[in-house]
């Protein structure tokens, strides 16, 4: 069972991914994850692409590839994989769909957890983080005991600059404009299923589960 995360930043799927994982027995694959792995390891693709992080510039897409490619060939894959945070783009898609035809794959589900765009900066807007334990909270879904107190360590909780209202519109147009396509690609492959990312996570987790059938 080969997954595709898809949906806007907030909107939940990486939480959904990582339930699905959880449950399917399958890895939860993002490409933060992959990049620290191979840049620890000291791999060759590791190497080239902490030499363009160095430099504050994107890691072009036959590395990201490569490394993706490399990780779903280890043997905990062999059932499936939950992939999230890739693709990001078209051409990443359009690769990953051939490099995964040369080997006789293919991916069975993009899952689109829809949530519109006032929710996610209304909801992103919520979170707040202790930066001493790297603990997080909401003010409305997961609250501490002591208002704007850190409940494991007692530090003071900040809203991160990546979830004050103008940097989550600035990451929703980008989103929009680059990744929002792949909706119609999975659309066109005939794999894209969308769920209500709005309701209880629990509830979304109920509609993905029914979507996969298993």
């Amino acid at each position: 069972m080969k997954i595709i995360m898809l949906g806007a930043p907030g909107a939940g799927k990486g939480t959904q991914a990582k339930k699905i994982a959880e449950k399917y027995g399958i890895p939860h694959i993002s490409t933060g994850d992959i990049f620290r792995a191979n840049i620890k390891g000291g791999t060759e693709l590791g190497m080239k692409a902490k030499s363009y992080m160095d430099q504050g510039q994107l890691v072009p897409d036959e590395v990201t590839i490569g490394m993706l490619l490399d990780r779903i060939s280890q043997a905990d894959c062999e059932n499936g994989y939950v992939l999230d945070g890739f693709p990001r783009t078209i051409p990443q898609a359009e690769s990953l769909t051939a490099s995964l035809k040369e080997r006789g794959e293919k991916m069975d589900y993009a899952i689109d957890v829809d949530v519109p765009d006032e929710a996610i900066v209304t909801r992103m807007g919520g979170r707040r983080a202790c930066l001493g334990c790297g603990a997080t909270y909401h003010i409305v879904f997961n609250s501490t005991k002591v208002e704007g107190i850190c409940d494991a360590c007692g530090q003071e909780l900040v809203l991160r600059d990546d979830d004050k209202p103008e940097t989550v519109q600035k990451r929703l147009t980008v989103y929009h404009d680059q990744t929002q396509p792949l909706i119609d690609y999975y659309k066109n492959e005939g794999i894209l299923h969308t769920v209500d990312g709005t309701q209880d996570l629990n509830e979304v987790f109920k509609d993905i589960v029914n979507i996969l059938g298993v």
